[in-house]
């Protein structure tokens, strides 16, 4: 085994230098010729809306970090992926989906586009002191051996720009550009052109996957190289918006932010004001909850009664081995939603009413979403389970197992991206996304449906004019329900299971709302398995009985549901409350990939890693609004 890489976002370093840097030029354009609108202009009937899977965050050879990690994998095969084709991993394992995507982005990072495949395949690049090295990353050690010669390179300040060169991060562009292009198929396959902008000072990460509503794009995108701060990429996208070119950007990682993510303040420090609130919003409708890095729902020490909270806990910034822990406050979506509302107390305006959405951050161009089959994120790097830390080390002695300790022990197979939309194209999914009827789930392709309104009753689960007065006498997830005095709105939840995943076992609904300036929360389990009722007092469902066979990952038989449904209303509901609510649906326990890695070994699963896992799902808030 050779030594850990030293590094899995080596441009952190980079844009710290950079972002001292006054000269870095900032770069807006507005093409005079854009014709695109932000508005929903769908003339497709709200009932008729179809559910859509998807992943918004991939990575191609075109990324930086993902070419180090041996990913040749270009913005093509990462689409002819996500359409179910078989593309080869960097260690030459085959990826293949057991279903199609329904849509997909390829989101490279925008700083240094393109350099390390330019630097491994000739041009101008090829002569660059780092070339060699990089041709070399195609086993562990050639990766360790890049990351720290470029780790060296960037030390001096001056060499930052000179890695980065813009006539081939257009050519790469330019390529992401026409693949979408060539793989959109209206009413069947959706892509995106998109990007990330990956700021990360001081190891905090403050990501943003960039997706944009048509192919009518600007010439380049706005990098961290051109600013660390978001509030210029929001600047950026907003004068875009003005020439008529509609995006929006989805924060992701924030369990890695060490609090800046959602902090209750600007860059700069001060309080935010209502512009920052209202451009917040504008360019971020939607968050992206969890992922391959970890899950940012929730955390245990920030909600200490949810049980289910615990979840693929990434607790480390994004950086280095040595990564310094990450503060949880500030860095969890659950957390901001609440302090939301809060914020639209002082200021009128709400700048994280966002809806949810998850995704991969593969970077092998193939997101991994079955924890039965995984690839981890890191090619080379973590193929193998002695690498990602879930087998013993070959020359552990067997009464005494070492381990690595390689960050990824802490990932998973997460996440998709779920969208209620009119019709698989760009314009509709897009629109839903900007609207928030969207969810997330940990893999599977659970199914959900969420809305608030009045005069609701169970009869509208059994006709399809059900959904029709769903939409006419309330609004969907994402959505914002002008409240009436006592009693509480009707919730209308329905969940659907992934008939290749497990079955349902409980379907909660997580409040959060505020009270003479302090925000609260609480989890009711709103709908049970196998028959079984919620209990009055707990607000819990009653075990359903499924277990895991450590020993083989199989499961109990007929247990839990394929369906789970209910009309609810909150028992502690108070009109004079700022609320927001949103879903949670669980699936029995099944065994998380590190188990599956040492039962193919023979080894028992690694103690300190959970050996089980309960996927879910999760719905965008509804808001009450007075």
């Amino acid at each position: 085994m050779t030594r850990p890489i030293k590094i899995l976002l080596l441009p952190i370093l980079a844009i710290m230098l950079v972002a001292c840097d006054d000269e870095t030029p900032v770069e807006i354009i507005t093409p005079p010729d854009a014709t695109d609108s932000s508005s929903d202009t769908s003339s497709i009937p709200a009932a008729d809306r179809q559910i859509y899977f998807g992943d918004t965050h991939v990575h191609s050879d075109l990324s930086l970090d993902a070419y180090l990690m041996g990913n040749r994998g270009t913005p093509d095969d990462a689409y002819r992926f996500a359409r179910g084709e078989m593309i080869l991993h960097a260690s030459g394992r085959e990826m293949q989906l057991s279903r199609p995507l329904d849509f997909l982005a390829v989101t490279d990072h925008a700083y240094f586009l393109g350099s390390m495949r330019a630097m491994a395949k000739g041009g101008e690049f090829q002569d660059h002191e780092l070339a060699a090295t990089v041709r070399g990353t195609t086993t562990a050690e050639g990766v360790d051996n890049a990351f720290a010669a470029i780790m060296a390179y960037l030390s001096e300040p001056s060499r930052v720009m000179a890695m980065h060169d813009e006539t081939i991060a257009r050519s790469g562009w330019d390529e992401t550009i026409e693949a979408a292009k060539r793989h959109y198929q209206p009413g069947e396959f959706t892509t995106f052109v998109a990007y990330e902008y990956t700021s990360g000072p001081e190891a905090r990460n403050l990501h943003r996957n960039v997706l944009f509503r048509s192919e009518n794009v600007p010439p380049a995108p706005f990098s961290a190289l051109n600013s660390p701060n978001p509030e210029d990429l929001w600047k950026w996208m907003d004068d875009l918006r003005d020439g008529g070119i509609d995006s929006l950007a989805i924060p992701h990682n924030s369990n890695g932010s060490d609090g800046w993510m959602f902090a209750l303040r600007t860059w700069a420090g001060p309080a935010p004001d209502v512009a920052w609130a209202e451009q917040r919003i504008r360019n971020e409708p939607i968050v992206e909850n969890t992922q391959l890095k970890g899950t940012s729902d929730t955390h245990p020490l920030l909600s200490p009664n949810d049980e289910w909270a615990d979840f693929e806990i990434m607790p480390l910034r994004i950086t280095l081995v040595d990564q310094p822990p990450s503060n949880p406050e500030g860095s969890y979506v659950r957390e901001a939603l609440a302090n939301g509302m809060l914020l639209e107390q002082t200021l009128g305006v709400n700048p994280f009413q966002f809806g949810v959405i998850g995704s991969s951050d593969s970077h092998n161009a193939a997101g991994t979403f079955d924890e039965s089959d995984y690839w981890s994120k890191m090619g080379v790097s973590d193929i193998e389970p002695q690498q990602r830390g879930s087998v013993p080390l070959s020359d552990s002695p067997a009464d005494s197992p070492k381990y690595s300790n390689h960050w990824s022990k802490y990932w998973g197979a997460s996440g998709l991206a779920g969208v209620w939309a009119g019709d698989n194209t760009r314009e509709e999914i897009f629109d839903a996304m900007r609207r928030k009827e969207t969810f997330s789930t940990s893999g599977p392709r659970i199914r959900l449906r969420f809305f608030a309104g009045y005069e609701f009753n169970d009869s509208m689960f059994e006709t399809p004019a059900g959904l029709a007065q769903a939409y006419s006498k309330g609004v969907p997830m994402g959505g914002e329900l002008e409240i009436k005095e006592n009693p509480s709105p009707d919730f209308f939840i329905w969940a659907l299971r992934d008939i290749e995943s497990q079955p349902l076992q409980r379907v909660q609904i997580i409040k959060a709302w505020v009270d003479d300036g302090t925000t609260h929360e609480r989890v009711f389990d709103v709908a049970c398995s196998d028959g079984l009722a919620v209990d009055p007092v707990t607000h819990r469902c009653p075990d359903n009985g499924a277990k895991v066979n450590l020993n083989d990952c199989t499961v109990s038989p007929n247990v839990g549901d394929d369906e789970l449904k209910v009309v609810w209303r909150d028992p502690s509901f108070d009109a004079q409350q700022p609320a927001l609510y949103y879903v949670r649906a669980l699936e029995n326990p099944s065994c998380r990939w590190s188990t599956w890695d040492a039962i193919r070994a023979g080894v028992p699963p690694r103690a300190e890693l959970p050996a089980t896992i309960q996927e879910r799902a999760w719905t965008s808030p509804i808001w009450l609004a007075r």
